[in-house]
């Protein structure tokens, strides 16, 4: 199968998830996970008009941001050290792994020297698995707090990954709770302005992410396949 036709399958299976769930189809946006694949194959997703792309390890992503990063916009997906945010800066426009203070407030001085912002999904360990990242749901309000007068530091939604799942349907409950989650914060008002956004589903999830409404979906070996080992 081409680039194209897993795209228009893709765009298919999102397009009937919607109609399960009674949502729109412009409501969800893909980015394009190409952490596995070369350069090479990151333009052809460019070419076939998907303009968000998704790294996760800045040694990797950065010869591929100096060929293409004019072409698209670019998302740190990954856990994000501290001592590489001066890498993240001026390429990524939106961070998907924000899980500490540290980090904020490194973000918020960096973005803040080359007078630029950063648009941020708060990371959350839903699932409460021990080998993932983020803050714990009753931890992100205090956070929410914390970071609330950092002005180069924009947070627009969460950000969760499921675990990985025989059956999709078992994930439910984990993408129900990010939603429900944000509309809670949100009701507290605890940001400037609502946060709009949930980054969740992957390749195997996907579709239900969408039913419990997802707005980015995160995915990369459906779409770009998988050419290199991690």
């Amino acid at each position: 199968m081409s680039l194209k036709e897993r795209i228009e399958l893709v765009n298919t299976r999102i397009r009937q998830a919607c109609i399960r769930s009674g949502r729109q189809p412009e409501e969800i946006n893909i980015v394009a996970v190409t952490k596995y694949v070369s350069a090479e194959a990151t333009e052809a997703v460019l070419d076939q008009g998907l303009t968000h792309i998704g790294e996760n390890r800045l040694q990797v992503a950065g010869p591929k941001w100096e060929q293409l990063g004019s072409r698209g916009t670019w998302h740190f997906i990954g856990h994000l050290q501290t001592n590489k945010v001066k890498d993240v800066i001026g390429k990524f426009e939106y961070i998907h792994s924000l899980d500490r203070l540290s980090l904020a407030r490194e973000l918020e001085k960096k973005a803040a020297a080359e007078n630029t912002f950063i648009k941020a999904f708060v990371q959350v360990n839903i699932s409460g698995e021990e080998t993932k990242h983020g803050l714990a749901p009753d931890e992100v309000p205090g956070f929410l707090e914390e970071i609330g007068q950092l002005s180069h530091l924009k947070v627009i939604g969460l950000m969760t990954m499921a675990p990985f799942e025989g059956d999709p349907e078992d994930t439910r409950p984990i993408f129900r709770g990010l939603r429900e989650l944000r509309d809670q914060l949100n009701d507290k008002s605890l940001t400037d302005e609502p946060m709009m956004h949930l980054s969740m589903g992957m390749s195997n999830d996907f579709e239900v992410a969408v039913e419990e409404g997802a707005t980015w979906l995160r995915l990369g070996t459906l779409l770009v396949g998988k050419e290199e080992e991690n």
